[in-house]
C-alpha cells in the first residue's frame, strides 16, 4: 500500500525526524487560511499523487509570494500529471502540499527497505541524490552503498558509519543523521513498511540536515494489524478494479492486453501470462484467486475480468490443491450466466475434484472450451479471439 508524501512526512515527524513545515490542501477554499501559517513568502507547491517524477511533469513549483502560490495552486489542482510511473493516462491532482522553501547546499539519497533475497533490512545511500537517482544507479552504481542488517532494536555504530559515509557529514549533522537512520529502522519494523525513501535528503546552506521528500510503501499482508496506516489509504489514487478486488481478497493487477486470466497461485499466474505472450498475445490482468476461494469469490473475480472492456477472451487455469475445482466451476457458471458471457472462455482444470468441476461446466450449456494442459489452453484462447 502506498501513501502520499505529506503522510509519510507526518510519520517521520512522529518519530522525531526533522522535516520542513508544511500544510495539506484538499479543497482550494481553505488555501487562504492555511498559508497564513507560514511566516515566509517563499514556498514550494507540490502535487500529491502516487508517483515519482512529479517535478519533471510540472507537479512541483517554487513560488516567491503567497499571491503567486494561490495562482499556481489553481492551475495545479485538478490537473492530470503524466510521469514515467503513471502511464499515458496520468493521475489527476486532488490534493496539494505546501512547504517552506529550503536552501539546498547538498542533496543525498537514502532509503530503507526489506531485502527479500537476504531476508534482511537494507539501507541504500548515495551522495548523488535528487531527481536523477535512477540514472546514477544505472550509470555509476559504485556511487550507491548498500548496508544490510538483521532485525533489531537499533542500528550499531559500524553499520551507521557505513550508511552515512558517502554524505561526508560534520559531527552535528551525524547526530541528526543517526536520529534519522534509527527512525527509519524503527518505522520499517513497527509500521510494517516495505520501503521508505528519502530523496533528496539535504544539507541546507545553514548546515541543517532535512528530509525534503519522502515516500513510504507498506506490506499489504500486514495492513490488517495497522489500522492507523490503512486509514491513510487514498482510494482516489487507486485503480477502481483493484479497489473492488481488495474487497474480496483477490490479488489483481490490471494490464493492457486482451486475454483475461484467472489463476490460483502467483507462480502459476506468471506462467499463464508468459505462455499467452508466447502465442503473441498479451494478458489483460494478473489475477490470483488464492488457495481456498469460495464460489462467491470466484464469481467476483470473473465479473472483475469482464469489467475490462479490452478483454476479448478469458483463460481460467486452476490446479486444485486446497482450491476445489468444483467450487471454481460453480462460481464461473454462476457469474457467466449473470453477466451474459459474450467472449470465448477456455478452462483448464487439474487436481482436487477436477472431474466434478468439468461435469458442472459441461452441464452448464455455456460455450466453454476445455483444455488438457496449459499449452493447449493458451493455444485455444488465442485462436478463439482471432
Amino acid at each position: 500500500m502506498n501513501i502520499h508524501e505529506h503522510q509519510a512526512k507526518k510519520i517521520l515527524k512522529d518519530f522525531g525526524v526533522v522535516i520542513p513545515n508544511g500544510v495539506v490542501i484538499t479543497d482550494l477554499k481553505n488555501i487562504d487560511k492555511e498559508i497564513k501559517k507560514f511566516n515566509t513568502e517563499k514556498l514550494v507547491l507540490k502535487a500529491q499523487i502516487y508517483s515519482g517524477g512529479r517535478g519533471k511533469a510540472g507537479g512541483i513549483k517554487l513560488v516567491n509570494s503567497k499571491t503567486e502560490l494561490i495562482k499556481e495552486a489553481n492551475k495545479m489542482f485538478g490537473k492530470v500529471l503524466v510521469t514515467h510511473q503513471t502511464g499515458p493516462k496520468g493521475k489527476e491532482v486532488k490534493r496539494l502540499y505546501i512547504e517552506e522553501v529550503s536552501e539546498i547546499k547538498k542533496e543525498f539519497y537514502l532509503s530503507c527497505l526489506v531485502d527479500r533475497e537476504s531476508s534482511k533490512i537494507a539501507f541504500i545511500s548515495s551522495a548523488q541524490g535528487g531527481i536523477d537517482i535512477e540514472k546514477v544507479a544505472s550509470e555509476t552504481p559504485d556511487k550507491i552503498i548498500t548496508t544490510k542488517m538483521e532485525l533489531g532494536d537499533s542500528i550499531g555504530q559500524e553499520d551507521f558509519n557505513k550508511i552515512v559515509k558517502p554524505f561526508l557529514l560534520n559531527d552535528d549533522q551525524k547526530k541528526n543523521a543517526n536520529n534519522l537512520v534509527q527512525a527509519l529502522f524503527k518505522i520499517l519494523q513497527e509500521k510494517d513498511a516495505s520501503l521508505i525513501e528519502i530523496n533528496p535528503l539535504i544539507v541546507t546552506k545553514d548546515e541543517r540536515l532535512i528530509c525534503l521528500d519522502a515516500k513510504m510503501n507498506f506490506d499489504d499482508n500486514a495492513i490488517f494489524r495497522r489500522p492507523d496506516i490503512f486509514s491513510l489509504r487514498d482510494l482516489n489514487e487507486e485503480n477502481l478494479e483493484e479497489i473492488e478486488a481488495s474487497k474480496y481478497g483477490l490479488a489483481y493487477i490490471k494490464l493492457n492486453g486482451s486475454i483475461g486470466c484467472m489463476v490460483n497461485g502467483a507462480g502459476l499466474a506468471m506462467a499463464t501470462m508468459d505462455i499467452i505472450k508466447l502465442y503473441d498475445e498479451e494478458p489483460a490482468n494478473f489475477l490470483d484467486v488464492g488457495g481456498g476461494a469460495s464460489k462467491e469469490k470466484v464469481a467476483a473475480a470473473f465479473k472483475l475480468i469482464l469489467s475490462d472492456k479490452n478483454v476479448k477472451g478469458i483463460l481460467i487455469n486452476i490446479f486444485g490443491g486446497i482450491m476445489r475445482c468444483d467450487v471454481l466451476a460453480q462460481g464461473v457458471v454462476d457469474a457467466a450466466k449473470e453477466t451474459g458471457l459474450k467472449v470465448p472462455l477456455v478452462v483448464r482444470l487439474a487436481g482436487t475434484n477436477f472431474k466434478k468441476g468439468k461435469e458442472i461446466l459441461d452441464k452448464s450449456n455455456l460455450k466453454i472450451l476445455s483444455a488438457s494442459d496449459l499449452n493447449d489452453a493458451a493455444k485455444k484462447v488465442v485462436e478463439a479471439i482471432r
